[in-house]
């Protein structure tokens, strides 16, 4: 990864850091102020009816309680940091891999038409100008046909084996983040699973060392549905990164294969050129060109 993909992906991480705290802010004040509604404006229960009518208590309905899953999120435990730095991670390299992975960076249109044109001028395809296009659009595309017109001249076979390398090569540097995305999905259940166990482990401990007028099955309960939170999160996480990692995987295949077509296409171009032109001769009209600006 380049300079400015390093920048691209710190940007991306300062930005979803930022739009986390906001959503949990938004979530905790939205919390309050719904507590405040229920309350009323002075602070007290709002009174059911105009008139002052005495409450006994027998016309009450006790209300249920909600969960609130920003509250069991804070009660979760420092096992949720990890779990934090996941799910920003998985945010993170989604963004980066969409940007990233898009046709037009991956093959640029304006590189496959001038591709194709160098094909149809006077005295057919010339591989230094290939090469000085190849330069003015780089990508992966751009990188694999660059391996391709450096062999011209040498054996059918070599060239084929290089093109084929520098796919793979190109191949596997695109999916460097994507399998970060796979681990992701493995680690995080099993890091939510960690962290369900030692909840419970210390609800029980908590219920031994409780008085003994505790109610101990409340407080049991308790303990668990709020060790649970760590694995519920763990899977929240795990899902979607397995279900993006997936679709990357399958978007990086289907980009190369279409590279290794525009490759294929170019190989009986470059065929009548076998024993007659040589990678020191195609090197160096840029090079001479570049010295001379």
């Amino acid at each position: 990864m380049g300079n400015t993909g390093r920048v691209r992906l710190l940007t991306l991480i300062v930005a979803s850091f930022v739009g986390a705290c906001l959503f949990f802010a938004c979530l905790e004040g939205s919390k309050l102020s719904a507590q405040q509604d229920q309350a009323g404006p002075s602070g007290e229960s709002i009174e059911n009816g105009a008139g002052s009518v005495p409450d006994n208590g027998e016309n009450q309905t006790p209300e249920k309680e909600s969960i609130s899953f920003f509250s069991l999120v804070l009660r979760g435990g420092w096992f949720m940091f990890p779990l934090l730095i996941l799910s920003f991670a998985v945010v993170v390299i989604s963004i980066e891999r969409a940007i990233s992975l898009r046709k037009e960076r991956m093959i640029p249109t304006e590189l496959v038409t001038h591709l194709g044109n160098l094909g149809r001028v006077q005295g057919g395809f010339d591989p230094r100008s290939a090469y000085r296009i190849c330069q003015q659009y780089p990508s992966s595309a751009a990188n694999v046909i660059k391996s391709l017109l450096l062999k011209v001249g040498r054996p059918q076979s070599e060239v084929e084996t290089a093109v084929n390398e520098t796919s793979q090569r190109e191949a596997d540097r695109q999916s460097s983040l994507v399998s970060w995305l796979s681990l992701i999905a493995t680690v995080a259940p099993l890091l939510g699973l960690l962290g369900t166990v030692w909840g419970i482990t210390q609800a029980f401990f908590d219920l031994t060392t409780s008085a003994a007028e505790t109610n101990k099955a409340v407080a049991l309960a308790k303990g668990i549905y709020t060790a649970l939170v760590t694995t519920l999160c763990g899977l929240m996480i795990a899902i979607p990164s397995a279900v993006i990692a997936h679709f990357f995987e399958n978007r990086i295949v289907k980009m190369f294969n279409q590279i290794n077509e525009l490759a294929a296409s170019l190989m009986p171009q470059v065929e009548k050129y076998e024993g007659r032109l040589r990678f020191s001769d195609i090197e160096s009209e840029p090079a001479n060109n570049s010295s001379s600006n």
